[in-house]
């Protein structure tokens, strides 16, 4: 029931809230929160209606992207409380913005430091994504099972993205990529990223800055598929406030990790 029922919170608050303001902007609409960093109307919106549907639903911290810009100590919740909610009401901002599809509206559930079900509402392709720890993951209700990863580096393609990397651990990272299969430039947005693995689309994702609104909800996605979602030393990915590790990276089985490892960080 909690899993339909925070499907529903998203796709309705994206109706209301973020898909009549899709490449319909006003001016004054989108602002700088921080350098760097847009913020919209839709955003501000669509998570001050999640966060209150979700406290309704299941009264704990609600852990907002845009809630956390104001007050960063609202992250701390992850850590020091038995459960919390993680909102990106608009992943993929710029995205957003500039009128391109690729963006997502996304929550997890955490207790105790684990991210325990995730939901991705992808609204311009009307595809609904969810994970549950221990129950599997679904495509609008379809189970997602992850065969195993070929034997064949070469063959293999995915998303590496090196924007926050120091610039020589990124051109090195670029350079271990030619032993693997054509790199995707990446979509701007981790809730189109993650589904692309969990579908086997694409085999792996290497990220550095990783915001926990961001991979909490994909990293259980592609891990209740059968992929792995893990730091570069191999612990388990777990949602953290920003400022905790960094690093990432995913892979659609836990063999095909071990190589992609060895190969993408050589040398780094």
């Amino acid at each position: 029931m909690l899993m339909e029922k925070v499907t529903e919170i998203l796709v309705e608050a994206s109706a209301e809230a973020v898909e009549p303001r899709f490449r319909a902007l006003a001016e004054g609409e989108v602002m700088e929160k921080a350098p760097g960093e847009i913020v919209t109307v839709a955003d501000r919106e669509a998570e001050r209606i999640i966060a209150r549907r979700l406290r309704e639903l299941l009264p704990v911290p609600v852990v907002g992207e845009e809630a956390v810009a104001a007050d960063p100590d609202l992250a701390l919740a992850l850590a020091t409380e038995p459960a919390a909610w993680l909102v990106d009401p608009v992943d993929g901002t710029r995205n957003f913005v500039a009128g391109s599809p690729s963006y997502a509206v996304m929550a997890s559930l955490v207790r105790r430091g684990e991210t325990v079900a995730a939901w991705i509402w992808q609204p311009c392709a009307r595809t609904a994504y969810t994970a549950e720890l221990g129950s599997g993951a679904w495509r609008d209700g379809e189970r997602l099972t992850l065969g195993k990863a070929t034997t064949a580096p070469e063959k293999w393609t995915g998303i590496l993205k090196t924007r926050y990397f120091a610039p020589p651990t990124g051109h090195r990272l670029l350079a271990n990529t030619l032993a693997l299969g054509p790199l995707d430039p990446g979509r701007g947005a981790a809730g189109i990223e993650y589904p692309l693995v969990a579908t086997g689309e694409h085999d792996f994702l290497l990220y550095w800055r990783t915001l926990p609104w961001d991979h909490a909800p994909g990293s259980l996605l592609v891990t209740e598929a059968g992929g792995r979602s893990a730091r570069f030393d191999g612990t388990p990915y777990r949602p953290e406030a920003p400022g905790g590790p960094n690093g990432l990276l995913v892979a659609t089985d836990p063999d095909q990790w071990e190589t992609l490892r060895g190969i993408l960080l050589e040398g780094v």
